[in-house]
C-alpha cells in the first residue's frame, strides 16, 4: 500500500517542492490530499495532475473557481479551516506535510498531532506560537514530528546516535541574508524588491524577508527549543554566508558534528518523508572540491535586533512568542506592501511585545494563544496606521 500524503500549503514554495520529491520517489508515495488558500489556478492544476482523494480551498471565495476548473475529478473538494482540519485528521492520511506560512498552520498542525499522524513540519510558526500545546499533545498521541527546515533537519540528523547528556549546545547557521554587511544608514532605504533577493535560497516572500531581518533565525531558535528540548542559553546562532553547513551540534568534549549539503530544500523534505530510510535523489549534490571557503562569524545585534527579540520572547514564554510571531507577520506584510520601512519591522515588534509584558499568560491553552495572536495583530495594525 502506498503512503498517503496530505500537503497543506501545496501551492507555496515548500508545497511545490514536496510534490517534486513525491514524484521522484515513485509509486510508493501517493498524494492523497492538497490544500491552498487563494492560488486557485495552481491548486486546480495540481488536482488535475495528481488526482488526490481530497483537496481544500481555505479561502471560501475561491472555492467555486477551483470546483469549476476540476470538473470531472472524482475527489472531494472541501472549504475553509474546517476542511483543512478534516483533511489532516482523515484516517487514510499517513503523513501530513505542514507547509502553510505563518500562524495559519497552528490549528491544522496541532490537529494532525492530536490525531497521531506523522507530521513533516515546515511551518515553524506552529511551534513558535503553540509549542506549549503541541509538544504535550505529541507526547500523548503517539504522533511523530519530523523537521523540514534545513537547520532543524541538520540538527536532527547530527543527534542520531548521540546521548543528550553528551550535547553541549546547538549552533544554528544563518546566511545573514542580503544585508549582513550594510550600515544602519544604508538599511533605512531597503526596498521590498531588495529584501526579496536572497543570496542562496529560493523561498516565499514572507520567509525571505524574515531571513533578511534575521527574524527567521529567531523563530528557528524558538522552534529548536521545542523540538530538541534545549534551553535558550544553549542554542546559538552563527552567520555562515555560503549556506553549506546547515547547522552543527557541539559535544561536551569539544567535538562538533555538522551536516553539509547543497542549498536545496528538496533534500530535507525527502528525508522527512522517507525517514528512517534514506533514498537516492535526482536533485542536487555537493561537490567538496569546489568549496574554497566556509566562513562563520557572530550576528550583529545592531543590524539584526529581531534575533534578540525572538530570544526575549522565547525566554519569557507563555503567550509572548505568539505575540512576537503575529506582530512580525503583520509588519512584514506591511513592509512588502510599501507601508512601512524595513527598519520599522523590529521597532513595531518591540512596541507590541512591551505592551504585552503585563498581559503574558503562562502555560496557555490554544484559545489563549490564538487570542494573543489576534490581539497582537490588531495592535500592530493600529500602530502602523497611527505612524
Amino acid at each position: 500500500m502506498p503512503i498517503n500524503i496530505a500537503i497543506i500549503g501545496a501551492t507555496g514554495s515548500i508545497g511545490r517542492q514536496t510534490i517534486e520529491v513525491v514524484e521522484a520517489l515513485g509509486p510508493e508515495y501517493r498524494i492523497y490530499g492538497l490544500s491552498a488558500h487563494r492560488q486557485s489556478g495552481l491548486l486546480a492544476e495540481q488536482i488535475r495532475r495528481w488526482r488526490p482523494a481530497k483537496a481544500v480551498v481555505t479561502d471560501p471565495e475561491h472555492y467555486q473557481k477551483v470546483a469549476a476548473a476540476v470538473s470531472g475529478w472524482e475527489g472531494e473538494l472541501l472549504a475553509g479551516p474546517e476542511g483543512l482540519l478534516a483533511l489532516v485528521t482523515d484516517p487514510k492520511v499517513d503523513l501530513v506535510v505542514s507547509a502553510l506560512v505563518g500562524a495559519a498552520g497552528i490549528q491544522p498542525t496541532l490537529a494532525a498531532v492530536q490525531a497521531g499522524k506523522r507530521v513533516a513540519l515546515a511551518n515553524k510558526e506552529s511551534l513558535v506560537a503553540a509549542g506549549e500545546v503541541i509538544i504535550p499533545a505529541l507526547e500523548t498521541s503517539g504522533a511523530t514530528l519530523l523537521p523540514v527546515d534545513s537547520e532543524h533537519s541538520a540538527i536532527f540528523q547530527c543527534l542520531q546516535g548521540s546521548a543528550k547528556q553528551d550535547l553541549q549546545q546547538i549552533h544554528l547557521t544563518a546566511s545573514g541574508g542580503p544585508f549582513r554587511q550594510m550600515s544602519l544608514t544604508e538599511m533605512e532605504s531597503i526596498t521590498p524588491e531588495a529584501a526579496l533577493q536572497h543570496p542562496t535560497w529560493q523561498m516565499g516572500g514572507k520567509i525571505t524577508v524574515d531571513s533578511a531581518t534575521m527574524m527567521n533565525k529567531g523563530l528557528e531558535v524558538i522552534e529548536a527549543h521545542w523540538l530538541f528540548g534545549m534551553e535558550y542559553e544553549r542554542i546559538k546562532v552563527v552567520i555562515h554566508p555560503q549556506s553549506i553547513v546547515h547547522s552543527l551540534i557541539e559535544m561536551v568534549d569539544g567535538s562538533f558534528l555538522a551536516q553539509l549539503g547543497p542549498a536545496d530544500m528538496r533534500l530535507p523534505i525527502q528525508l522527512a518523508l522517507t525517514y528512517p530510510q534514506r533514498r537516492p535523489q535526482p536533485f542536487s549534490r555537493l561537490d567538496l572540491y569546489r568549496l574554497a571557503n566556509l566562513e562563520f562569524y557572530p550576528p550583529d545585534p545592531e543590524r539584526f535586533p529581531c534575533l534578540e527579540l525572538a530570544y526575549e520572547a522565547g525566554k519569557t514564554g507563555g503567550t509572548m512568542p505568539a505575540v512576537l510571531n503575529a506582530a512580525n507577520e503583520e509588519a512584514v506584510y506591511s513592509f512588502l506592501e510599501g507601508r512601512i520601512s524595513f527598519l520599522q519591522i523590529p521597532r513595531l515588534i518591540a512596541q507590541v511585545m512591551n505592551k504585552h509584558i503585563p498581559m503574558v499568560s503562562k502555560q496557555p491553552d490554544l484559545e489563549r494563544i490564538l487570542e494573543a495572536d489576534q490581539w497582537a495583530r490588531r495592535l500592530t495594525r493600529q500602530l502602523i496606521k497611527a505612524d
